[in-house]
């Protein structure tokens, strides 16, 4: 942990077990249009493990955003309102299973305060190790951007423009049933995935917005078909994708990316295979 943050009542490790429960990857795979497959036993998917280890709050115990509140658990107060998924990375060891009760061990790495061209910005890096039957099957490393809330007279940065090199091609639409779907699926209660009033005029954005780790499970699902089982993936959202976009998930070797509808990138990735 680095900077000078308050920690006060804020601890540095938590510890979460789950069941597992196969009907939740079921419904999942339902959500995204494909038969439900997945019974107990089953080997899930790379990074279906977002759907458990739930980490239920009271109402009053949230923050404005519908997030548990900052500085009450792992994550401490930074002093900053609007919380983003900047990205992640993921080493894959060993198989998790539907139904097989598992634990995730999770470790702040990471909290440090900096001032970046838009303003002061606060960069928090999580460390989860998931294991069944004393094994670590999976490490991921998430990483969280805390940010200001925006100036309404301020321009906008130009987002990147994605790469058009693509050897596989896939086009991906987000109804509003979909991103509420996941977010029940995941129990995150964050608003601008669902509430689209907040989503405009308190951060900002046209829509309501994807979530970075539906397009990260998206590409890993394109990866896996594409170039075999997973060892490794690491992505990083660099513009955000609203409800009404249309999207191309794209793939060249291990190389991945999200390209908007008007040619932005939205994310990138690399994936390794074992």
């Amino acid at each position: 942990m680095q900077g000078g943050e308050k920690r006060t009542g804020c601890q540095t490790t938590e510890r979460q077990a789950d069941l597992m429960d196969p009907a939740r990857a079921a419904a999942f795979q339902v959500a995204l249009g494909q038969e439900p497959t997945i019974g107990a036993g089953s080997v899930l998917p790379p990074f279906f493990h977002q759907l458990y280890f739930w980490a239920p709050r009271p109402p009053g115990a949230l923050g404005r955003d519908g997030h548990p509140r900052v500085g009450d658990g792992i994550i401490p107060d930074m002093g900053l309102p609007r919380r983003m998924w900047a990205g992640g990375r993921l080493a894959f060891h060993a198989p998790l299973l539907a139904g097989v009760p598992a634990e995730r061990v999770s470790h702040l790495e990471q909290a440090v305060r900096k001032t970046g061209r838009s303003g002061p910005l606060a960069f928090v890096t999580l460390r989860h190790e998931i294991s069944q039957g004393r094994r670590v099957c999976v490490t991921e490393w998430q990483d969280l951007v805390y940010r200001e809330d925006p100036d309404p007279s301020a321009a906008r940065p130009a987002p990147p423009e994605a790469r058009r090199d693509e050897t596989e091609r896939r086009t991906v639409s987000f109804s509003t049933t979909l991103l509420f779907r996941y977010s029940a699926l995941t129990f995150n209660g964050h608003r601008i995935h669902y509430d689209l009033d907040y989503a405009r005029q308190v951060e900002g954005y046209d829509g309501l917005v994807v979530h970075g780790p539906l397009l990260a499970q998206l590409l890993m699902l394109l990866a896996e078909e594409a170039i075999g089982p997973l060892a490794g993936f690491a992505f990083r959202a660099s513009s955000p994708l609203m409800h009404f976009d249309t999207a191309e998930l794209c793939l060249k070797g291990r190389e991945l990316w999200v390209r908007g509808p008007d040619g932005r990138q939205c994310m990138t990735a690399a994936a390794e295979t074992g």
